[in-house]
């Protein structure tokens, strides 16, 4: 069902607004929970088109439209930027700095596309507001911080958003990515992996560079460890379950003479399956621990750091999406793909209140863009839509044609 014509006309004559709303959010990013100005600038719009709004999380805002009777359906946008310095030359390119949870100074670009993701959410929330003839029901948009860092849904859930918002019977949400513009894709079922993220400690015995024997050397052995942690994916699992398990960071020492007391690395994790999920957390576990007893070494310490909940896509409502999208921007521009491999906390919302969901990517790119070789990916310094009105413009019709086919049915 494709969504109600005066919607469309209505979305013809914003465009320009949109597309300046859009360069607006991408020149000032702000880094993930940090998020002030950005969630001030939400609101405010919120409250002008007569939404009930409230601040959830910290810098997350929710905002509420009750429509007579009918469902009551969820859909989400996040609202971080990255520790990225932009390099996409375009004019209205992110200057924009922020404060590292270590104090330290960092170039903020939205980099992972959420400026896409606000400018798309405030659009279909303009829609709503004003076109109430073409549907019945409530609305909650829920505008989340911190999705970089897995932080921002869990804080709004354990904030309570939804003991002050109704619960809704279905959650939707969505995310650009480098696809051809105007098309969108998921997955039924399992639609992005699962992700955990751990610092190990590793703890030695300090002694001069020429006295390795008076030592117990945390470099050696954590390379150790992180060498034996490369056979959790060949030897631990089974070859049809997809585990990816990546060491991203490794410090230890100050001087190239001195044998140091301690060392440190970081784990990520990917997992389709939970229970292939606490598997490789024991066997993570187990094999940091059982390299430290074989070095005599003191007890390793690991850290949790975060995780990313499991994104899984209702089946039914999948395919009730692919049919909506589908009868919108044509047959060609939706197709189902594999699960990715990358990782997102909005499959939070709708596990706190037991609704069914569906999350699905939008693309960003011209034909010409796609046809050159390496091209920009989300978190690239590169990374910004080629299209961006047809970008912006089939996020929107996407959201409201999943929204009012849910919320028409109560007309």
């Amino acid at each position: 069902m494709a969504i109600a014509p005066e919607l469309t006309a209505a979305l013809d004559a914003d465009m320009p607004a949109v597309v300046a709303t859009y360069k607006d959010f991408h020149a000032t990013p702000e880094l993930s929970m940090q998020e002030h100005e950005t969630a001030q600038k939400i609101r405010a719009r919120l409250d002008e088109l007569g939404y009930e709004t409230f601040a959830s999380g910290g810098t997350g805002v929710v905002g509420v439209l009750r429509n007579g009777d009918g469902p009551t359906i969820a859909y989400r946008a996040d609202t971080d930027g990255l520790p990225i310095a932009e390099d996409t030359g375009l004019p209205f390119a992110s200057q924009a700095t922020g404060t590292l949870p270590d104090g330290s100074e960092a170039p903020v670009m939205h980099g992972c596309g959420h400026d896409t993701h606000i400018t798309v959410g405030l659009e279909t929330a303009v829609l709503l507001a004003g076109h109430r003839d073409t549907w019945s029901g409530t609305i909650v948009f829920l505008f989340q911080p911190g999705e970089e860092t897995g932080a921002g849904a869990k804080a709004m859930v354990d904030d309570g958003v939804w003991d002050r918002a109704p619960h809704p019977e279905a959650v939707y949400g969505q995310h650009v990515w480098p696809a051809l513009a105007g098309t969108v894709s998921t997955s039924s079922g399992t639609a992005m992996a699962m992700a955990d993220s751990y610092e190990v400690v590793v703890r030695g015995r300090q002694a001069h560079g020429s006295q390795p024997e008076a030592a117990i050397d945390p470099i050696v052995l954590g390379a150790f460890m992180i060498t034996r942690l490369q056979t959790v994916v060949s030897r631990e699992v089974g070859a049809r379950e997809m585990v990816v398990l990546t060491i991203g960071r490794f410090n230890g020492g100050l001087k190239e003479n001195i044998i140091p007391a301690e060392a440190r690395f970081t784990i990520n994790t990917r997992t389709f399956d939970p229970a292939v999920r606490a598997h490789v957390e024991e066997v993570i576990g187990r094999i940091v621990r059982a390299e430290a007893q074989a070095s005599g070494a003191p007890e390793p310490e690991i850290r949790k750091l975060y995780d990313f909940p499991e994104c899984y896509n209702d089946p039914e409502l999948t395919a009730d999406f692919f049919d909506v999208v589908r009868a919108e921007l044509g047959a060609e521009q939706a197709v189902e793909v594999p699960p990715a491999t990358g990782s997102e906390d909005f499959g939070r919302f709708g596990q706190a209140v037991g609704a069914p969901a569906v999350y699905w990517f939008f693309g960003s790119q011209t034909p010409q863009a796609l046809a050159a070789e390496n091209v920009p990916s989300n978190h690239s310094p590169h990374f910004a839509p080629t299209d961006i009105e047809t970008t912006l413009r089939t996020g929107v019709r996407a959201a409201l044609a999943v929204l009012t086919s849910r919320l028409r049915a109560a007309r």
